[in-house]
């Protein structure tokens, strides 16, 4: 842990080695009380000008304060927490919000130094590889299963060897995280972009990073809100544009990244994830007011415990009775259509004609607060074309062929060609994939030891079917009786439109369930919408080779 030029070295407290995080953690309370009593009384500290002093100690603060409440070694946030209480004579941040989800309440997230021993171990490696524990992971964290498998295929495309360098990576997912507006996964990925060694003009605007990555602007834009539009010829573009070209493992990087990342912004927004706390709106150096908010919570969106501490219906005035009528009626469907499976199979012909009928009728599922918003200039700098957004297929006269799956699926094109051009990353998706459909702890609310795989399958497939996928072994009348109209409209937002994403809509479905089982909700989201988007651009990449 070394100060350089005015900077702290955080380094040595992520590492595994409890005694190298000591060490590390006496340096940084050393450097932060030394800089507090030279900016106190306006010396310059350590050669700074007295303004930059202050900005740097502030930025310790903060980043103390994050790893105080966020850090899973419990010795270390007790340290933490006692530099920041201890009388440094100058103003000392607090958080701002309650918990890692806005639309969860905190006591019913996991508690950083209450998980049991495997949520630990994700925690602890989730802060050794990344330098934080984040607020996806402490609300993917209801899911452990997935998460083990969603930290490692991160940290495999972020970090491990592979065919882009390491700022490429990064700028690419600050790309695709700003074609909806995330602001969240931007700011994570500048930082994770400056540290690695990436150029800060970059970050004044797509048009000043090289022309390689200006080049791929369009596939983002395509893959994030249209992308049964790909075709064979964006994909030549790419490959034989002379000194700015990609090479095919590249390219597969490059795409995979870009839909880890739509789809990470779809769960951001879906399940309300906060700002970070030593990010843009994680924190406040104002004191707390007497009601224990203030006017810079309220600009943040956050109202109060009364507020953000609500339960699940708490928006949406409705009886526990009619909540507990709507799973057992839930349930009843889900019988009954076992029932007629088993009596009669729909022709070929009928099957095509639902699933067309679900695909238009998809069209018109919109929310009454679907409404055009303007990027920010602070997001938007990052990509180009700021008007293109989702189009439903159909509107307008255009007709988008459907996707048969059995023509082009993932286990049996798709998963190889990725395997072939980026080893190993294939499988890791496979595996993501995987635990994501088949994941199940048999409950529906308050039921236990329910089959839930009919209704995780019409979940995926009504959200490949908003994409003009079609598997011709289902029945997408099931669609229908499963999925209500306040659902359809979470699950479209949320993949289509996920900066429109509102808390009342997450409110508004399945009221009687748990947080996690809506958690749940969102990994099936996040996984069937990469698929999906996988699914078109790597059938374009096929054509191009053949």
């Amino acid at each position: 842990m070394e100060e350089r030029e005015g900077e702290l070295r955080w380094d040595g407290l992520c590492s595994r080695d409890a005694a190298t995080r000591a060490a590390a953690l006496d340096n940084v309370g050393q450097a932060v009380l030394r800089r507090s009593q030279s900016v106190a009384p306006g010396r310059a500290a350590g050669g700074l000008p007295v303004a930059a002093a202050r900005d740097g100690l502030s930025e310790a603060l903060v980043r103390l304060l994050m790893l105080s409440k966020r850090c899973p070694f419990r010795a270390v946030r007790g340290r933490r927490g006692a530099i920041l209480s201890s009388e440094l004579g100058i103003r000392i941040p607090r958080p701002l919000g309650h918990g890692p989800s806005r639309f969860i309440p905190e006591k019913e997230t996991v508690q950083v130094g209450s998980e049991d021993a495997m949520m630990h171990a994700l925690f602890a490696e989730s802060f050794a590889t990344l330098g934080r524990l984040d607020n996806v992971t402490l609300v993917m964290v209801f899911h452990p299963q997935y998460l083990e498998s969603f930290l490692k295929t991160q940290h495999y495309l972020l970090q491990m060897d592979g065919p882009l360098p390491l700022h490429y990576r990064h700028y690419i997912g600050i790309m695709a995280a700003a074609r909806h507006q995330c602001s969240y996964l931007v700011n994570l990925h500048v930082n994770d972009f400056l540290h690695v060694g990436g150029d800060p003009k970059w970050l004044n605007g797509l048009e000043n990073a090289p022309q390689k990555l200006q080049n791929l602007g369009e596939l983002n834009k395509m893959l994030a809100h249209r992308p049964w539009l790909i075709t064979k010829e964006h994909i030549e573009q790419l490959l034989k544009t002379e000194e700015n070209s990609w090479s095919l493992a590249e390219l597969i990087h490059a795409v995979v990244l870009l839909t880890h990342y739509h789809s990470l912004a779809s769960f951001t927004f879906g399940c309300g994830i906060s700002p970070e706390i030593d990010c843009e709106g994680g924190h406040t150096f104002r004191p707390p007011s007497v009601s224990n908010y203030c006017l810079c919570d309220i600009t943040n969106g956050y109202h109060g415990v009364d507020d953000i501490h609500a339960s699940p219906a708490a928006s949406i005035p409705v009886s526990t009775a009619e909540s507990v009528c709507e799973v057992e009626a839930l349930m009843e469907k889900m019988k009954q259509l076992q029932e007629c499976r088993d009596e009669e199979e729909a022709s070929q012909e009928e099957m095509a004609t639902r699933f067309e009928r679900e695909k238009r009728e998809s069209m018109f599922v919109c929310s009454s607060e679907d409404e055009e918003s303007a990027p920010t200039r602070d997001v938007s700098r990052h990509f180009e074309d700021t008007s293109y957004g989702y189009k439903d297929f159909s509107r307008h006269g255009m007709h988008v062929p459907t996707f048969r799956a059995q023509d082009y699926s993932w286990e049996d094109h798709g998963y190889s060609l990725v395997n072939r051009l980026y080893p190993d990353v294939g499988q890791l998706l496979d595996e993501k994939f995987h635990i994501a459909y088949n994941l199940t702890y048999n409950t529906m609310a308050m039921h236990k030891d329910v089959d839930t795989s009919m209704l995780r399958r019409a979940i995926w497939n009504y959200i490949h079917c908003m994409f003009g996928i079609r598997y011709d072994d289902y029945d997408y009348g099931e669609i229908n009786q499963l999925l209500d109209r306040s659902f359809k409209v979470y699950i479209k937002t949320v993949v289509c439109t996920p900066e429109k994403t509102t808390k009342r809509m997450y409110d508004s479905f399945w009221r009687q369930f748990e947080h996690s089982e809506k958690v749940h909700v969102n990994l099936l989201l996040v996984e069937a919408r990469m698929q999906a988007e996988l699914l078109y651009a790597l059938r374009a990449i096929t054509r191009y080779m053949t």
